[in-house]
């Protein structure tokens, strides 16, 4: 964490434009602790730096993942602590990785279960459709 800080980094407009976050998220992570101390300019105005892009990056897809905020404030705890959490950052991911896993062999299933109903449903459809011409229905038995 040698990053050297500068006073010219990004605006609040500007990191929000690059990470696709409102001003507002960036000072709630900023609160709540997953964001280390923005440096501020002359001004007293927040000035991200290149590093914060990143990290921000990673945060956002941590929470796209569905972990917890708690959990990624441990995680950045962990960060600010160095090479000494190495282990314990790793065994958190790795059981974030895995409870992803596990989700994602869910939501195929559920894929698949809904794959097949709508298939269902257009092949009943298919076979009780009318013919707009004639208003008779459809007796072709392709379908059944």
């Amino acid at each position: 964490m040698s990053e050297q800080r500068d006073p010219e980094g990004l605006s609040v407009a500007e990191m929000a434009a690059a990470t696709g976050v409102s001003g507002h998220t960036l000072r709630y992570y900023e609160r709540a602790g997953l964001i280390r101390p923005v440096t501020r300019n002359g001004g007293n105005h927040r000035r991200y730096q290149p590093g914060d892009v990143e990290w921000l990056r990673f945060l956002l897809r941590l929470r796209e993942t569905g972990m917890p905020i708690a959990r990624m404030r441990e995680y950045a705890e962990l960060r600010a602590e160095g090479d000494a959490s190495l282990r314990a950052r790793l065994e958190l991911l790795a059981a974030h990785h895995e409870r992803l896993r596990e989700q994602l062999a869910t939501l195929r299933e559920h894929e698949r279960a809904l794959r097949a109903k709508v298939e269902t449903y257009r092949q009943l459809l298919a076979d009780t459709e009318v013919d707009p011409a004639t208003g008779d229905r459809d007796t072709d038995d392709r379908h059944r």
